[in-house]
C-alpha cells in the first residue's frame, strides 16, 4: 500500500535528480531555490535556471498541497465541498539554441477526502524546428516506457498528448506530441501501486530523453532568421499555456504561486502580423508537422 508521503518523498528526490542532471549538462547555470508556502495548506520548491550555456531559462518546480478543495474544482470535479492533497514535479525548459527542443513533463498525484486518488502527468516535445530523428527518438523512448507497463498505454496515451497539446485556434499541435495522461487510479485491472510504478518511470524517462537531444543540437550552427522563428513558435507556445492548460488553471484556482505557475512562460517571444514562411523553407516544413496522429515510432 503506497502512502502521500511516499509519493512525495520520491518526487522530492526526483526534483533533486533532474536539476542535478541539467546542471551537469549545461556547465554553467544553476538553479536558484524558493521555498513557499502557500495559504490554506502545504508549498513547494521552486528552482529556475537561467542564462546558462544553453538552457536560457528552465523550470524545475516542487510541490506538496492540502487544504480545503476550492469551489471552482469542486464544481469541475463534480463533487461537494471536501480536503485535498496533491504533489507533483512540473518541469519546463526552454533552450537558447533554435535547434534545441523544448520540453515539457509533469508528474503528479491527487486525492480527495472522498477517497478518491489518481496520477496525471506527461512529457511532450516542442522543437522550434522538426528533427523527424529527433520526433522518431523521442517517441520511441516513450514507447519503449510505456510498453514496460501495459501494451495499450503508449497509444492510448499519445492520442490524449495529440488532443490535447493542440492549439485550436491556430490548428496546430504544440509541438510533435508525446504523452499525457489522468486520473489514472485504481481499476479490476491496475491497482494504484501499478499506477505508480508507471508513474515513475515517466519521470525517469525525462533525463534520458532531453540530455542526449541537448547533446546532439547544441554546438550546430545556426542563423539570426532561425534565432527569429524561434521567438514566434515560442509565441505559440505562450498562447497555450495561457489559454488551454489544465495546470496552469488548476493553479491560480488554487491560490497557487504566481511565479512558479507562470515559469513555463519563455523569456522572450515575439507575435509577428499574419506571418508566412518562405515556400521549401525548413520553417514551412515544421508548420507542416505539427498535426495530430503522425506515427512517430518506427515498424520494427
Amino acid at each position: 500500500m503506497i502512502t502521500k508521503e511516499e509519493i512525495t518523498d520520491w518526487l522530492r528526490a526526483l526534483q533533486d535528480d533532474i536539476c542535478t542532471t541539467l546542471e551537469k549538462t549545461d556547465g554553467k547555470g544553476m538553479f536558484e531555490e524558493e521555498v513557499w508556502e502557500r495559504e490554506g495548506g502545504g508549498g513547494g520548491r521552486t528552482r529556475i535556471l537561467q542564462n546558462g550555456n544553453i538552457l536560457e531559462k528552465g523550470g524545475v518546480n516542487f510541490s506538496a498541497v492540502h487544504g480545503e478543495l476550492p469551489e471552482a474544482i469542486q464544481r469541475s470535479f463534480k463533487v461537494d465541498k471536501t480536503d485535498f492533497f496533491a504533489t507533483g514535479v512540473s518541469i519546463v525548459i526552454h533552450p537558447n539554441h533554435p535547434l534545441v527542443p523544448i520540453i515539457h513533463m509533469n508528474v503528479r498525484y491527487f486525492e480527495m477526502g472522498t477517497g478518491q486518488k489518481w496520477f496525471g502527468g506527461g512529457i511532450d516535445l516542442t522543437p522550434h524546428y522538426v528533427n523527424e530523428d529527433d520526433a522518431r527518438f523521442f517517441h520511441q523512448t516513450l514507447k519503449n516506457t510505456c510498453d514496460q507497463h501495459h501494451a495499450d498505454y503508449y497509444s492510448s496515451f499519445k492520442k490524449w498528448a495529440d488532443d490535447y497539446f493542440f492549439i485550436k485556434h491556430r490548428e496546430e499541435t504544440r509541438g510533435v506530441g508525446g504523452i499525457f495522461f489522468d486520473r489514472l487510479g485504481e481499476t479490476e485491472q491496475f491497482t494504484l501501486a501499478d499506477r505508480w510504478e508507471f508513474v515513475k518511470s515517466v519521470g525517469e524517462a525525462f533525463a534520458k530523453i532531453y540530455v542526449p537531444l541537448i547533446e546532439k543540437n547544441r554546438t550546430k550552427a545556426f542563423t539570426q532568421e532561425q534565432k527569429n522563428w524561434q521567438y514566434l513558435r515560442r509565441s505559440r507556445y505562450v498562447e497555450f499555456n495561457l489559454v488551454y492548460d489544465s495546470g496552469t488553471k488548476f493553479g491560480l484556482e488554487t491560490n497557487g504561486r504566481i511565479e512558479s505557475i507562470l515559469m513555463s512562460l519563455p523569456p522572450q517571444a515575439n507575435w509577428a502580423y499574419n506571418y508566412k514562411p518562405r515556400a521549401g523553407s525548413q520553417e514551412e516544413k515544421t508548420l507542416s508537422l505539427l498535426k495530430k496522429n503522425i506515427n512517430w515510432v518506427l515498424a520494427p
